[in-house]
This record gives C-alpha cells, sequence and structure tokens, in this order.
C-alpha cells in the first residue's frame, strides 16, 4: 500500500536531497508536497492529509516540534512524523520524545539508514490500517446488532443501552429511514453482496439482515445536505445493475431518530406491498405517496366460481376471460396481496386435483411446474402471478381435453361395435344412448366426428351391405330380406338400397346372374 509523506526542511539543498537520494516509491511512499518552516507545514498537513511528516527541527517562523504539538492540539486526524536534526540539536531530540516521536534521523542523512527507518515506518503505518479497519468493521457490526434488535423490538440490557454509541450516532444526523429491499432467492446472496460493497464507504448507512431473501439499509441524513441523495444513489445502483429482474424496493417514513427506527421498516413493509400492483420491477415506493391508500380484504368469490366452471367445461376462452376479470376487479378494489396471493394458490391446488381426479396423474409434478408453495413469500407483482394461474389453466384443459379424446376415442369402438351386433334390429340414438349414458345429441354429435358419419347413415350401411350379400345368395325373397336386414317397411328397403347402389334389388340380382 502507498502512503502520503510530506517534507518540510528550510535548506533547499536538504529538501532536493531527501527526494532524490530516497526512493519514496520503494519504500511505499509518494511525496505529496515540500515546504520550508512549521506555519507552511500546518497549512500543507491540513491540505494534503499526509500519513507521514519528514521535518527539520530548527527552521524559521515556527520549528518541527512546535508545529507538531500546533498538529496534535488542534487536529484529530492522526499523523506519524520523523524528525531530521544534526549533532549540535540533542535538546531538540529529548524533546521529540516527550512528545513520543520515536524516528529521528541525523544530518547529514545516510540513505541506507533513512531507508531502513523508514520501512519500519511503512509497517507501523500498515499495522495500524490494520487495526482501524478492524475497529471499524468491529463498531460496524456491533452497530448493526443494535439495530438490528431496534428493528425486532427485543428488549435490550441496561449496559447495553448505556454503552452502545447509538444516541451518540443518531444525533449526527436529523433524519432516519429505511429502506427495504426484496428479490428472489436464486439472486438473493449476489444483490446483497453488491449492495455491501455499495454501502462499504458510506458511514451512516447499514445493511441489516432481515427475513429469508431480504434486507434493509438503514440510512441516515441531515436536511439541506446531499446525505438523503447517496441513499438514493446507493439504490439507484441497485436498480441498475439488477434492471428487469424481480427485485421490490420500498422506503418507509422518516423519523427523527436512530431509536425510531423501528417505525420505518414498518412503513416500509406497509410501502412494499404495493409494489404488487406495479407492472416494472425497476421501481421504488415511498410510504408518503401510498398513506392514504388502504387496502381492502373483500373479494367477488363468483370470481373464482367463473374459473373454475370453465376448467369443468373445457372452454379456454371463458377461463382467460375469467382470469382476466378477476385481474381487473383485484386492481380496481385494491385487494391486499396476501388475499390475492392465497386465493391464486387455492385455484392452483383446485384445478391440479380436478386433473388429477380426472387423468389419475401424479400432482406432484404440476405442483413444482408452477412453484405453488413458494408463491407467498415471492417477489411477484399480480400480472405475473395471474400469467401463472392462467398458464395453469390452460395447459390443465388441454390435458384435459386429450383425455376426453382418448376416452371417448375407446367409446366409439364400443358404440361401433354394439351397432355392428344390432342393426338389424329397430335400433335407435336414443336407444342407444340409454345403452351407454350418454345424451343422444352428444352421442351423435361423437358418432359424426369420430366415424365421419352420421348414426342414421352408419346403420343403413350395414343394413345394405348385408341385404346384398343376401341377395348375391338368391335363397330369399327381397321382403324376406329386406325384414331380416332390419326394415318393418319395405319401400324404405328400396329407397336406401336405390340410394347406395344406383340400381332396384331385382336389378342388382339380374347383374350378376
Amino acid at each position: 500500500m502507498t502512503y502520503k509523506v510530506l517534507l518540510i526542511d528550510d535548506e533547499p539543498g536538504a529538501l532536493e536531497g531527501m527526494q532524490l537520494w530516497i526512493d519514496w516509491n520503494k519504500l511505499g511512499f509518494e511525496v505529496c508536497g515540500t515546504c520550508s518552516n512549521g506555519l507552511e507545514g500546518l497549512q500543507q498537513i491540513q491540505e494534503q492529509l499526509p500519513d507521514l511528516v519528514v521535518t527539520d527541527v530548527n527552521m524559521p517562523i515556527m520549528d518541527g516540534l512546535e508545529m507538531i504539538a500546533a498538529w496534535r492540539q488542534r487536529h484529530s486526524k492522526k499523523v506519524s512524523f520523523m524528525i531530521v536534526s544534526g549533532y549540535s540539536d540533542f535538546e531538540y531530540a529529548q524533546r521529540a520524545m516527550r512528545y513520543g516521536i520515536n524516528h529521528y534521523l541525523l544530518k547529514p542523512i545516510i540513505q541506507e539508514e533513512a531507508e531502513m527507518e523508514i520501512e519500519g515506518i511503512h509497517r507501523e503505518l500498515m499495522q495500524e490500517g490494520e487495526k482501524q479497519s478492524f475497529d471499524q468493521i468491529a463498531t460496524y457490526e456491533e452497530t448493526v446488532v443494535w439495530i438490528k434488535e431496534l428493528l425486532t423490538e427485543q428488549s435490550m440490557s441496561k449496559d447495553s443501552v448505556l454503552s452502545m454509541p447509538l444516541i451518540t450516532l443518531s444525533v449526527k444526523r436529523e433524519k432516519w429511514n429505511f429502506y427495504l429491499v426484496q428479490a428472489d432467492a436464486f439472486m438473493f446472496a449476489e444483490l446483497r453482496e453488491t449492495a455491501v460493497s455499495l454501502l462499504a464507504p458510506e458511514p451512516f448507512m447499514f445493511l441489516i439482515d432481515l427475513e429469508e431473501n431480504s434486507f434493509g439499509i438503514v440510512y441516515g441524513y441531515t436536511i439541506e445536505t446531499v446525505d438523503e441523495d447517496r441513499a438514493c444513489l446507493v439504490i439507484d445502483e441497485l436498480m441498475r445493475r439488477y434492471a428487469g429482474r424481480r427485485l421490490f424496493v420500498a422506503a418507509g417514513m422518516e423519523e427523527s431518530s436512530l431509536l425510531s427506527i423501528g417505525r420505518c421498516l414498518q412503513t416500509a413493509k406497509q410501502a412494499i406491498a404495493y409494489l404488487f400492483y406495479k407492472s416494472d420491477y425497476n421501481e421504488v415506493v415511498y410510504y408518503s405517496d401510498i398513506r392514504d391508500k388502504p387496502f381492502h380484504y373483500h373479494y367477488d368469490i363468483h370470481l373464482m366460481d367463473g374459473m373454475l366452471g370453465a376448467i369443468e367445461l373445457l372452454h379456454k376462452s371463458s377461463f382467460q376471460e375469467a382470469v382476466h376479470s378477476a385481474a381487473s376487479s383485484f386492481r380496481e378494489t385494491l385487494i391486499a396481496p396476501d388475499i390475492v396471493k392465497k386465493i391464486v394458490i387455492h385455484l392452483l391446488y383446485r384445478i391440479i386435483e380436478y386433473v388429477r381426479e380426472t387423468i389419475d396423474t401424479p400432482a406432484e409434478a404440476m405442483l413444482g411446474k408452477y412453484s405453488i408453495p413458494e408463491i407467498s413469500g415471492s417477489v411477484l407483482h399480480l400480472n405475473d402471478l395471474l400469467s401463472r394461474l392462467l398458464v395453469c389453466g390452460e395447459e390443465s384443459i388441454e390435458l384435459l381435453l386429450k383425455e376426453q379424446t382418448r376416452k371417448s376415442q375407446g367409446i366409439v369402438q364400443k358404440i361401433n361395435g354394439y351397432i355392428q351386433e344390432h342393426f338389424r334390429e329397430n335400433l335407435t340414438i336414443k336407444k342407444l344412448g340409454e345403452v351407454f349414458y350418454l345424451n343422444p345429441v352428444y352421442l351423435g354429435q361423437l358418432l359424426m366426428k369420430k366415424n365421419g358419419l352420421g348414426f342414421n347413415e352408419s346403420v343403413h350401411d350395414l343394413r345394405i351391405a348385408e341385404a346384398v350379400s343376401l341377395l348375391e345368395h338368391n335363397k330369399l325373397k327381397n321382403c324376406e330380406i329386406a325384414e331380416r336386414v332390419g326394415y318393418s317397411n319395405y319401400s324404405h328397403f328400396l329407397k336406401e338400397f336405390e340410394k347406395r347402389l344406383g340400381m332396384s334389388p331385382n336389378k342388382y340380382k339380374s347383374n350378376k346372374l
């Protein structure tokens, strides 16, 4: 790591020598400035904020030790000092030790000795930096724990209240607020890591882990400063990096004390629910915008009946219409998202159960396909939720239609077999319906669809085909043949025979002889 060093000496040659003879870059330093007396040095230290100051002791206007004393008296920023002096300035060296300055170079400066001393200072700065980092992390984590206790309304011990710096931290900012962030499980870990990196340089922002797949950002700001804008920038950057992905963010109502941050969380929770009715995942909702828009908890039960009825009737367009109607009703009435999710979950289970009972298929695969167990805690807009219901209903109707087709194919084969066995009898579509427990109208449509021929035509075809066979044997009279194949009216027999063969039974026989 590279640190900044400021060089101070009233002798130009000495300053030039320190810059030329010592390889500062190699030793981990960068010269940020030079000056010729302690007064200029104080100003340069304040402007440049160096990590190390190498200063001559005996200088005009203000000597090096006076400068060090003045800096330490007026400023809290810790700066390492190394003094440079000649053999005759032993008194200065003694005073330096009293100031706690342990690094001392004698003039003329010997390069090897100077580099060894500077290497030691670099190690000290590294160690001090690590210690400060550890202290900052420990302080941050401790503050996060206390804030989380406030958010969860856990009681704090008397010792905690007395020892924690929350009150001190709170008064450093005029206002405090809370951003609530929710995301899908598969992206949550990455999102949280990104948020941690964005918050790292911010002294008045804290990431608080909440329930599964959500976290909060506690932030403090002072009115008429850019503090609040900095929090907005963090959120904007999160939104930019995760554009188009399922991410919910809401801000609560600000409070004047960090100790009231629990109320900010509660109002943020109320606000985030309204994202359910948005159409874009890259929006932030603020409690101040929704505080006068209460949710409702009573809904039209007929909406569910319409969807389930369409499933039972295998009417896809009716189901689609019922879902769109429900969406409009939920939006207009502003039904609470938790209630809508329960309705959709109930419908999904009912649809899947109906399919399972009808087709005798395992329900587990369908439950997993539509992610039903995950809906309650999911980050979903109304449109996406109802799209899942729509797909489930449409696919279920398709499955049921295929099953109906399969079953109807089997029943048609049985019906055709029955007709072939009983066509000689006084067989009607009504009687056939009674045998197979089917509505005569539906049965007629089914036979037409599967056979390409109506019931009556099928019966006449079978009767005339058998009549032709009997005529070829020439052993029975025409009227006997007609009666044997099922015609009680000979005229009807002649009509159907001529219709199919284009000639009378007698003409057919004469052609065969």
